[in-house]
């Protein structure tokens, strides 16, 4: 590991589009600026994954990307073009779904305790078989296992038979396996093994162990030790036993490696004083979102919200209710193992007491020194809600306090994941007040980021993590950065979304109306969106809300109900010539917004990554529809019009933002000295509040803010943006301006963004 990371270009690597095609990439990336590929991950997966976070062969580079020979190939073409490679690693699970893929997982199923792979698995060998929920919801369902090829087969399910096992019926084979094959709907209840969230075909992994840390990290080490890597994205730290302990091992072994952690800090929350160079970024999207909403309409949107659904919400008590659920059925096996842990006390009032501490930490997980302020701040809020559980409360807390107590190293991975299913996986969905806020890394409650906020997040930031990465979009968001972006439009607009709103929802009513008012923000946000996807979308954001229905128990008339709205955009000639109009008419300023809030990602300190397609319009929903086929012939064919002075206007087509990408990657990347600081450039005069300007030691960056209040205000008029530098150049329009006060109204003619940077030296001696 050498080459320092400037940015990155996120791709989604995956049967479909390969380590190949990947590398047919290399040169349209170099000329839009990145200096580094960011791929999935690349060890061999599920056969079919289309994500590769269920790892099934650490050993060897999955064969459905093409394995290393085609590792080998995108390397080449990577560094052809002048480019580095940051790989993705999955340390805290692996896939298991099919036992027969994963050499290690098929060891233990059929030896038990006894197999070589048995301490890989976080594995509670105490409670008898390890439970496999891959069977019917049905008493008669071992009636269907067979014997077949010297296997137990349960339909397209293979599983080993232990040796000297395998005489008789299969059922009495089966009760002789070290494993039990249960009902699905035990998955939550009663497993043996850790999972990853509620996912049962994904096992917890003991990379604490140093020798399992060995065996699943050899081969992405050995890439990094011969220089074909700079750079590692680690997932999911907070699943982990000993994430400090974990990162100080991964960081000895690449001690000059980019390294950052997969970590969702809440608002406000810092990250651990860890030996890694920053997160992935999902606490800067949040604030640069933020930058876009107007903080003056939360009072209007609560109104909406609490007339739609007919009660006001709130947020701390949804995000409560929610996070009890998680830990109480989804993450009840979990549960169950933490409550075995204090036998001194009655197992309900432990397990009651323990879901409740969950459902009250205020962060994913809890880490010294803050880690002991959010545990006192759970056990009051927790004895606020149940006093009765004062006792149980008050012993538990006394021993999670203690660092080697068995209890505090556990509990600390299942608040994390209550967390994740609670609020990111089902809180997110149930409060619709204002979707543009429910994001990954951000707070519905938190109604957008004034500037000044923004820019005391951004100095210290440049302080503190001047290299961690800064993202508004990813395969985990829930919606991409353009459909957020047209969005923050409604909140400038609020009176006017809340009378069109309400016309509709009277006019295709649907049960919950708060899953209504999200599924018509979302058309709104996306529109024109394929009725295919926003049927695809509906159907997940409903059973992930589990409030009408649900994965495990969907109801079908309500299904039936919300389809037929979707169905309504599209055929109802009306309504879908009201949704075409209303859409239409605030695109333009989310364009802008979608502009503003880019440049402002890419400008501002840490390590920008563009997601794969986001560098032209891209208006995906929540994975998998995030993970759609580009089209990169268009983008190069774009790019290669930008390079030959075309100067695009905004619109459809999405070039302008190919110019504001490309144009701000490469002054990062051909002279990074003009980005070595940060500091604030308030504008001056009656408009000042519209644009948010920061310096960047060389660089300023200017964007254009709620720019339909701007508009409605007579736009710019005389205010000025004062500069340090006497004579610069907009990298988007080739203008350049002199002074110490440009007038904005010049400026931001043409584009609502602009990048301005001092002549360069050397051309000039050129």
């Amino acid at each position: 590991m050498a080459a320092a990371v400037t940015s990155t270009y996120r791709v989604q690597i995956r049967p479909g589009f390969d380590l190949d095609a990947t590398a047919g990439l290399a040169g349209y990336l170099a000329d839009l600026g990145v200096t580094h590929l960011y791929s999935a991950p690349l060890l061999t997966a599920t056969p079919g994954s289309a994500h590769g976070y269920d790892v099934v062969d650490h050993r060897t580079v999955n064969p459905e990307l093409g394995g290393e020979p085609g590792r080998r190939r995108l390397l080449g073409a990577l560094r052809t073009a002048g480019l580095g490679l940051v790989v993705d690693i999955v340390p805290n699970h692996a896939g298991v779904a099919q036992p027969v893929t994963n050499p290690a997982w098929w060891d233990v199923l059929r030896r038990g305790r006894d197999s070589a792979y048995a301490r890989w698995f976080d594995i509670d060998w105490e409670r008898g078989r390890l439970l496999l929920p891959v069977l019917a919801d049905d008493p008669a369902a071992q009636a269907d296992l067979k014997i077949v090829d010297g296997e137990l087969r349960y339909h397209e399910h293979r599983f080993p038979i232990a040796d000297g096992t395998g005489q008789g019926t299969a059922r009495e084979v089966h009760d002789r396996q070290h494993y039990e094959l249960v009902s699905w709907r035990r998955g939550d209840t009663e497993l043996t093994y850790r999972r990853f969230f509620a996912v049962a075909g994904l096992a917890g992994l003991r990379v604490e162990d140093p020798a399992v840390f060995t065996a699943t990290h050899q081969l992405v080490l050995a890439w990094a030790a011969a220089g074909e890597i700079d750079g590692i994205r680690v997932d999911h730290p907070d699943g982990l036993r000993d994430p400090a302990g974990y990162l100080t091992r991964l960081r000895a072994a690449v001690p000059d490696g980019w390294l950052v952690v997969e970590k969702i800090l809440e608002y406000g929350e810092e990250l651990p004083d860890w030996p890694v160079d920053g997160t992935t970024g999902y606490e800067a999207l949040a604030a640069v979102s933020g930058l876009f909403v107007d903080p003056d309409a939360e009072g209007d949107f609560t109104a909406l919200d609490t007339r739609l659904v007919g009660r006001p919400t709130s947020w701390p008590d949804l995000t409560h209710d929610s996070k009890l659920a998680a830990a109480t059925r989804l993450l009840s096996a979990e549960l169950t193992r933490l409550a075995a842990l204090a036998p001194e006390l009655d197992r309900h009032v432990v397990r009651v007491a323990l879901a409740e501490l969950a459902a009250a930490f205020a962060v994913y997980r809890g880490y010294p020194p803050e880690g002991a302020r959010h545990l006192a701040a759970a056990r009051a809020e927790a004895g606020r809600r149940r006093p009765e559980l004062t006792g149980a409360l008050d012993a538990l807390t006394r021993r999670l306090r203690d660092p080697d107590d068995e209890l505090a190293k556990r509990f600390p991975q299942l608040t994390g994941a209550v967390m994740a299913k609670g609020v990111e996986d089902t809180a997110f969905y149930r409060w619709s007040r204002f979707v543009a806020l429910n994001e990954v890394g951000g707070s519905p409650a938190h109604f957008g980021t004034p500037p000044v906020e923004f820019h005391r997040f951004a100095a210290a930031r440049h302080v503190r993590w001047p290299a961690a990465m800064t993202t508004i979009s990813t395969h985990d968001t829930k919606r991409s950065e353009d459909v957020r972006a047209r969005l923050a439009v409604l909140s400038e607009l609020p009176e006017r979304w809340a009378a069109r709103v309400g016309g509709w929802l009277a006019r295709v009513p649907l049960p919950d109306p708060a899953i209504a008012h999200l599924l018509w923000q979302t058309a709104v946000g996306a529109w024109p969106v394929e009725r295919a996807r926003l049927h695809a979308y509906a159907e997940k954001a409903a059973r992930e809300a589990s409030t009408a229905t649900s994965w495990a128990d969907p109801d079908p008339g309500f299904e039936r109900a919300m389809h037929a709205l979707v169905d309504a955009l599209y055929d109802d000639p009306a309504l879908n010539a009201e949704l075409d109009a209303f859409a239409a008419e605030i695109t333009p300023a989310g364009w802008s917004n979608s502009l503003g809030q880019k440049l402002v990602q890419l400008a501002m300190p840490g390590v920008p990554d563009t997601y794969q397609g986001t560098e032209l319009w891209d208006n995906s929903l929540v994975d998998p529809d995030n993970r759609r086929r580009v089209d990169f012939a268009v983008r190069r064919d774009l790019l290669a019009r930008l390079d030959a002075g075309w100067l695009p206007p905004v619109d459809a087509s999405g070039a302008a933002k190919l110019l504001v990408v490309s144009r701000t990657l490469r002054l990062r990347r051909d002279r990074p000295g003009l980005f070595t600081g940060y500091r604030s450039v308030p504008a001056r005069g009656p408009a000042a509040g519209h644009v948010v300007a920061f310096d960047r030691g060389g660089a300023i960056a200017v964007a254009t803010r709620l720019p339909v209040r701007l508009a409605v205000a007579g736009g710019w008029r005389a205010t000025t943006l004062p500069i340090s530098v006497h004579g610069v150049t907009d990298m988007f329009t080739g203008r350049v301006y002199s002074g110490s006060e440009l007038l904005l109204d010049a400026l931001l003619s043409t584009y609502p963004v602009a990048l301005l940077a001092p002549a360069d030296p050397a051309e000039a001696a050129a």
